[in-house]
């Protein structure tokens, strides 16, 4: 092992300030990742180290693969592996960071903290059988979506650096082996409440609640039942973000209670897709046999989460048990209104409509039945309404002219003009989404020939979904049949 270049290494300018050590030790366990054999960077994201506060740009790429696949650690890192608990696909299984090590929590220039986790980084206390190592391909895919989720406006876990180690990972084949550099506002999740609740010590769960209130919403701290509070601001943030999900056509995948964040951001990309051809019913992951998490079935699998963490917190909500049932009751219950309006806010946006009537949630549903009868891409079909001449095909049938003539009219009775109404639509349809056969043919590339243009192209496509920019055109064309990914995996 080289010995460290202190000087160098410490431009970066890392600030840890680690807050989550200070738990029970029950909650974690102190481990060094791994050393690899032969680290090399394969892609760096300069634009989040900065915006950060981090100086990656003057590290030596020899460093930066030193530092990104835990070979060499900070100044100020605690790393740990975190304990968590998590129902998947509905079984109840205590679990933990089987291939995960958290260096510590940095403090960005704004004052903002961010946990920085290492993926692949091998074997912990939790790995259960598992070789505690990565694929790769995975990681890319992480990296890329969890980007494109960003550049989407919709929140995410980010993705700061991945690095090849130099050596193979046992698949369905040996497969080159990577280590990502995650960037959350925290790793905490409702697998982690369903841990201290498993422990059977209401001190645990009380400590644990009071941490994640003070870390991510302080202003609960003085509520007359802060708990109560908590529960629902963890409530509306989900239901804000399965609707975002919703509104683009991403599909999770694999929604088990350990992959849902208190913080309300997008964690664990493994089996996830964005749909194409728009079908309420669609799957990708491989491993989802019964649709469990299809794409319709996401705000149900939320409320289903959400109904567990809340059940972690009855000790909590009040003393007596019934009293504690009906707070978390009418809490859970609620999210379905706060899903529904979040989701039929943005689909104004979708339509263009600035006001809101009665009617309009049958105007969508009438246009979404009609896209799935005629298996009209999600994302361009939106596209096609926001330009201001409809294109005559696939938009050419009697079923079409007849909504279309309703939407008109709905626009009509609105104070802005059409031109606004257009832009809103832009502004919230994107052009660009990371298609299936884009990330796949990107992430063959960089896995089987070690070329990442591909990948650097799909991210500088993504980076702006919004706009419809003539030298990404192809990123914008649904696949032809013979090019449709049907099938994801978790890629662990």
């Amino acid at each position: 092992m080289n010995l460290p270049r202190k000087q160098v290494m410490n431009c970066i300018k890392w600030n840890f300030h680690n807050s989550y050590t200070r738990l029970p030790d029950s909650f974690y366990a102190d481990l060094n990742p791994i050393p690899v054999q032969a680290p090399n960077v394969a892609i760096l994201n300069h634009a989040l180290a900065e915006s950060l506060g981090l100086n990656t740009r003057e590290l030596l790429e020899t460093d930066a693969a030193l530092l990104f696949s835990g070979n060499r650690l900070p100044d100020g890192a605690h790393p740990i592996a975190q304990a968590y608990a998590g129902h998947q696909f509905g079984h109840f299984t205590m679990l933990g960071d089987g291939r995960a090590i958290l260096l510590g929590e940095h403090i960005a220039p704004t004052g903002s903290r961010f946990d920085i986790q290492l993926k692949g980084s091998g074997q912990t206390p939790f790995s259960r059988r598992g070789d505690g190592r990565a694929a790769l391909g995975p990681m890319l895919r992480e990296y890329v979506i969890s980007e494109a989720m960003h550049a989407l406006n919709i929140p995410t876990t980010r993705s700061l650096a991945v690095v090849t180690t130099g050596e193979p990972v046992a698949r369905e084949a040996l497969l080159p082996g990577a280590i990502l550099t995650r960037v959350a506002v925290s790793h905490i999740r409702v697998g982690t409440f369903e841990y201290a609740a498993a422990l059977k010590n209401i001190e645990a769960i009380k400590i644990l609640a009071d941490y994640a209130i003070q870390r991510h919403d302080p202003d609960l701290l003085d509520t007359e039942n802060r708990y109560l509070a908590f529960l629902d601001r963890v409530i509306e943030r989900q239901a804000s973000l399965v609707a975002k999900w919703m509104l683009v056509g991403f599909i999770h995948g694999v929604m088990n209670t350990d992959n849902m964040t208190i913080s309300g951001e997008t964690i664990d990309y493994g089996p996830c897709a964005f749909m194409d051809i728009f079908d309420p019913d669609t799957v990708f992951s491989s491993i989802d046999h019964h649709g469990r998490y299809c794409y319709r079935n996401q705000p149900h699998a939320a409320q289903w989460n959400l109904a567990r963490f809340a059940e972690t917190l009855l000790p909590l909500l009040h003393p007596a048990h019934e009293e504690a049932v009906a707070l978390a009751e009418h809490s859970v219950h609620a999210f379905s209104e706060i899903f529904q309006h979040h989701w039929l806010s943005g689909m104004r946006k979708k339509l263009g409509l600035f006001t809101e009537e009665p009617d309009d949630i049958e105007l969508i549903e009438n246009l979404l039945a009609w896209m799935q009868e005629h298996r009209i891409d999600y994302t361009g079909g939106f596209r096609a309404l926001a330009s201001e001449a409809i294109p005559t095909d696939p938009f050419h049938d009697a079923g079409f002219a007849a909504w279309h003539a309703r939407w008109q009219a709905r626009l009509a009775r609105q104070s802005e003009s059409k031109e606004s109404s257009f832009c809103l639509m832009q502004a919230h349809n994107p052009a660009i989404i990371p298609r299936n056969h884009r990330v796949e043919e990107a992430l063959q590339a960089a896995s089987g020939r070690n070329d990442y243009t591909l990948t650097h192209r799909l991210l500088a496509a993504m980076s702006n979904p919004y706009i419809n920019a003539p030298e990404y055109r192809n990123y914008a064309v649904t696949a032809e049949p013979t090019e449709r990914i049907y099938q994801t995996f978790c890629g662990t």
